[in-house]
């Protein structure tokens, strides 16, 4: 009963966060400069010739009817407060308002194209990042200061050093042939080949694993050094405890000390960061998509960041902002799947 009552107030506190988030951010952009108002107004401008006039930049001056006309058309007619509420309400924050550049669709209708592509390397990545940080954090725990430690420690502070959408150039460079002296094993960019749909299955799949191997590298670095790093010090941390020497005193095994007792307790710190790396899953990676000309979430975010999307920028921020507000709730639940002695109650 204890623990149904925090996950309620935390889902109801979920309604107040997101609204201060999108509240504070809409705000910034109604009223930072480069808007989509100052960008019709250059954009008719520029369109113009002749001799400089009075308040315009290439002789084409704009009077103020054009110039309410054009914020009547973006909706900046309207006071502060009307538009964040026509954004919140009338438009679903901001689903189902109009893209400016895409103005033939909403925003959920372009979140859904993309949306796909950014989930499938989310999993991917996330699946993988697991996979492999979780036992390799085990081993090097328990080959602590041996060779294989050492030298994997080695190899996870190199990756950790070097930033994903760093390495995502380096592989470009090295292995999709953008370079004569180097290899050309895998396409330069993009989700699937254009060809996609006149394939067999079995090429579709070869096809799919061959555009997005690279790209799952640079998602599995990001997460790579630190898991492994957080799994051996939680483990080596876990076996110094009094209950495994406890177990090892009555003639237990260390695997059965480690397997039985330790480990799950060992996976406690890992499953704090699961949570937020559903918003990755989300919201993708910016800078590996822009790397890879992968079109999804992440890449349309920061389109809309550069040319002053408003609508598809606050909607894709809204949408992420609830996901990782959830994900640190599934995060709390995660702590009591690995330790149902956890306790969410007022002293805890």
């Amino acid at each position: 009963m204890e623990r149904t009552s925090y996950f309620i107030r935390r889902l109801l506190l979920v309604i107040p966060t997101l609204l201060g988030i999108t509240f504070l951010v809409f705000a910034l952009t109604q009223f930072v400069p480069g808007g989509p108002v100052e960008q019709e107004i250059a954009r008719m401008r520029g369109m113009g010739g002749g001799e400089a006039g009075r308040g315009s930049a290439n002789g084409v001056s704009i009077t103020e009817d054009q110039r309410r006309a054009i914020e009547r058309e973006f909706g900046f007619d309207k006071p502060f407060l009307a538009r964040y509420q026509k954004w919140l309400f009338h438009d679903g924050m901001g689903m189902n308002a109009l893209s400016y550049k895409y103005n033939s669709k909403t925003v959920w209708q372009l979140i859904k194209e993309r949306f796909p592509v950014s989930l499938t390397f989310g999993i991917t990545g996330l699946v993988l990042t697991y996979l492999i940080c979780i036992p390799l954090g085990i081993t090097k725990a328990l080959r602590n200061g041996q060779s294989f430690d050492m030298l994997s420690s080695v190899i996870v502070l190199v990756l950790y050093a070097i930033p994903a959408f760093a390495f995502g150039m380096i592989l470009k460079t090295l292995f999709c042939g953008t370079s004569d002296q180097f290899f050309d094993w895998f396409p330069i960019g993009g989700f699937r080949s254009e060809n996609w749909d006149q394939l067999t299955l079995w090429e579709q799949v070869k096809d799919q694993t061959h555009h997005m191997f690279l790209p799952v590298l640079c998602y599995v670095i990001g997460d790579f050094a630190v898991l492994t790093i957080l799994m051996k010090n939680s483990l080596l941390d876990q076996i110094t405890q009094d209950y495994t020497r406890t177990v090892l005193a009555k003639g237990g095994s260390m695997r059965r000390a480690v397997w039985g007792h330790a480990l799950r307790n060992a996976l406690i710190p890992i499953v704090t960061g699961f949570g937020g790396i559903l918003s990755v899953m989300f919201a993708g990676s910016v800078l590996i998509e822009r790397v890879f000309a992968i079109n999804g979430i992440g890449l349309l975010t920061l389109d809309a960041i550069i040319g002053r999307d408003y609508m598809i920028f606050m909607g894709t921020l809204g949408l992420g902002s609830l996901v990782a507000l959830v994900g640190r709730i599934l995060s709390d639940f995660c702590y009591v799947l690995v330790d149902p002695r956890i306790s969410f109650g007022k002293d805890s």
